[in-house]
């Protein structure tokens, strides 16, 4: 437990010294924030922050989409009489002009300065304005293509991952992003109401954190459910090939992707990236299917967390277990991007990776992990250490 509680208090460190980012049966679609530039007050300088470009070959489209599961309660708001979630879905488009997609509203970004007691010191505009890659509604291109879920980090929203979600749409994926209610610090869904971190005050424990992790889980499951069921919430998903469908998360989200995968067989492969496993993976492991542990410097064998350790040895199937140097909890995510552009040093007690390094490393194991399970096509750089890579550290205790 002390290892979960201290990932969680890391989560909020990492915030307050580094950039703050922020975001965001029945279905709706939600129109996206278009993006706008302005300055840091106090910087002497305009400061316009933006994603890196993708790396594939595919303009990328982005559409926002409301569901909601009448079969379930809320977890953590009693009122509530449904269970919320918003997705951002991030898919390969044809090459048109179009506007670009916001990387979260100004009231959002906002909440979570105030939150973190960051007011004046980064502009709610600067932040909200962050320059993406996405096209809204843009027209898709056609094809037949594997599905990636993603899940952010416990009190923060799934913008946090918009780079990776964009990279893998440019590599030819089609890409979920989820919101999931009450578990952002401030995540705007339709009507224009403003649902906070309610989770954050009741999750304390490690029987909390594990009921946090499973209840993802069932999100990913719902999700499923209404991306490839019958009559889809979303227009394009005749873009979905059921029989690749995989997902990758950050910290909690990291956790989920294993507790999703051992609970709903739907789900091929998964990636964990520094997320303590809340949720212990069954004695006998997911059914052979893979799953890669990407994790910061303390991830290591013997290290902190004896639940990697543990997963490691019920892991039935291909898995990996590696490490970065140099990085720290939130190397994950869009954080250490937008912190260096910022000219804000990187989060934690020690020197790390420099934003745009580890950017790429997290895209490149990540995509190639995917190419790997839901395309069958070879992969030379998850087969063992690598000049190109010297931070990648891999495990095999």
């Amino acid at each position: 437990m002390t290892r979960i509680l201290r990932r969680m208090n890391v989560a909020v460190l990492a915030f307050a010294v580094s950039v703050p980012v922020t975001a965001a049966s029945a279905a709706s679609v939600v129109s996206a924030p278009t993006a706008a530039l302005t300055a840091v007050p106090g910087s002497g300088e305009d400061v316009r922050l933006r994603l890196p470009r993708p790396t594939g070959p595919h303009v990328v489209g982005r559409s926002r989409l409301h569901l909601v599961d009448a079969r379930r309660k809320d977890p953590w708001a009693p009122g509530a009489s449904a269970r919320e979630l918003m997705l951002s879905m991030y898919y390969p488009a044809l090459p048109r002009p179009g506007a670009r997609a916001g990387y979260a509203t100004t009231e959002e970004a906002r909440l979570f300065l105030k939150d973190r007691d960051l007011d004046g010191v980064v502009s709610a505009k600067t932040l909200s304005a962050t320059r993406t890659n996405a096209r809204i509604n843009a027209r898709p291109l056609p094809g037949h293509r594997p599905l990636v879920v993603l899940s952010p980090g416990f009190s923060v929203s799934g913008y946090t991952l918009t780079g990776l979600a964009e990279e893998l749409a440019s590599r030819g994926y089609v890409v979920a992003a989820v919101d999931h209610a009450y578990e952002s610090v401030g995540t705007e869904f339709p009507g224009g109401r403003m649902l906070t971190c309610l989770a954050c005050a009741k999750t304390k424990t490690k029987e909390d954190f594990r009921r946090a992790t499973v209840g993802r889980g069932l999100d990913v499951s719902f999700v499923l459910d209404r991306l490839t069921g019958h009559r889809p919430a979303w227009r394009h998903a005749h873009l979905i090939d059921r029989r690749r469908i995989g997902m990758a998360g950050h910290s909690l989200g990291g956790a989920a992707a294993a507790s999703a995968m051992a609970r709903d067989t739907r789900m091929r492969a998964g990636v964990n990236m520094d997320g303590s496993f809340a949720d212990p993976v069954p004695d006998g492991g997911l059914g052979g299917r893979p799953l890669l542990m990407l994790g910061d410097e303390t991830s290591r064998p013997g290290g902190e967390d004896e639940t990697w350790d543990r997963t490691w040895r019920r892991l039935d199937g291909w898995r990996r277990w590696l490490t970065i140097a140099g990085s720290q909890h939130f190397t994950f995510c869009d954080v250490p991007v937008l912190s260096e552009q910022l000219g804000l040093p990187p989060s934690g007690p020690r020197p790390g990776l420099a934003g745009t390094r580890s950017d790429e490393i997290v895209r490149d194991y990540v995509g190639a992990f995917f190419d790997l399970h839901l395309r069958h096509v070879p992969q030379r750089l998850l087969n063992g250490p690598s000049r190109d890579n010297p931070e990648v550290r891999f495990h095999n205790p």
